[in-house]
């Protein structure tokens, strides 16, 4: 498999960690569209959202578990967006499940 994430998670692509755990991995965006950019991924592979099911979804509240803290750990205080695009149409650049952190400023309000 040619999974960037995937490489990341292996090692073979050095990141800049924030949070690693046995089943999440954390790091820095490395073109971020905020002071705060950061990306969770779960260790397995999982094409992205519209790849989830009964027997995978369950990392996803994993994630968001994890998020909360990051956040914190970051001092996002006044808040932060949690995005995560989809397929080609939704963005989605790397096909593997990952969600961004993003913040450090206020955002825009404009999703689009």
């Amino acid at each position: 498999m040619d999974c960037l994430f995937c490489k990341i998670i292996k090692g073979e692509i050095p990141s800049t960690k924030v949070y690693e755990d046995d089943k999440i991995l954390a790091f820095r965006d490395i073109n971020p569209q905020a002071p705060t950019h950061i990306l969770v991924i779960p260790k397995e592979h999982i094409d992205g959202v519209d790849a989830l099911n009964e027997e995978n979804a369950a990392v996803v509240a994993h994630i968001f578990a994890k998020i909360a803290e990051i956040a914190k750990n970051e001092g996002l205080v006044n808040g932060f967006r949690v995005v995560s695009n989809v397929g080609e149409d939704g963005g989605q650049t790397v096909r593997h499940l990952h969600f961004h952190i993003l913040g450090g400023k206020k955002l825009d309000t404009q999703m689009a």
